[in-house]
């Protein structure tokens, strides 16, 4: 493979591309970073985000404000869930959610 010389040099100095790739984090984090951006990429779920960072909420709240089907509100609480931005607290009959202290990293102000 022919590449420039300044670069050639350059990665020569951090020990080739073995030494390249041991600077960047592995596939399990990579992979973990990559689902946080799908999470967050909905505007949905960042409303959903949102909402919970103001105040705790059932999912009937979150359904009322966001007039959201279950089917697709369901959905959407589950990649938060799944990507730890928000958690489930059962409280009798109820599921509360929750932002995680990942999920407050994520805050839109107004």
């Amino acid at each position: 493979m022919i590449i420039p010389e300044p670069i050639e040099n350059e990665v020569k100095m951090l020990g080739g591309t073995e030494g390249i790739a041991l600077r960047i984090a592995d596939d399990e984090k990579l992979a973990r970073q990559s689902g946080i951006h799908h999470a967050l990429s909905s505007s949905i779920r960042l409303k959903i985000l949102n909402l919970v960072l103001v105040q705790p909420l059932c999912v009937c709240l979150i359904k009322e404000i966001t007039n959201m089907p279950d089917s697709k509100l369901s959905y959407h609480l589950s990649i938060l869930v799944d990507n730890g931005l928000i958690h489930r607290e059962k409280s009798g009959n109820w599921i509360i959610y929750h932002p995680t202290e990942e999920g407050r990293k994520y805050k839109v102000e107004p």
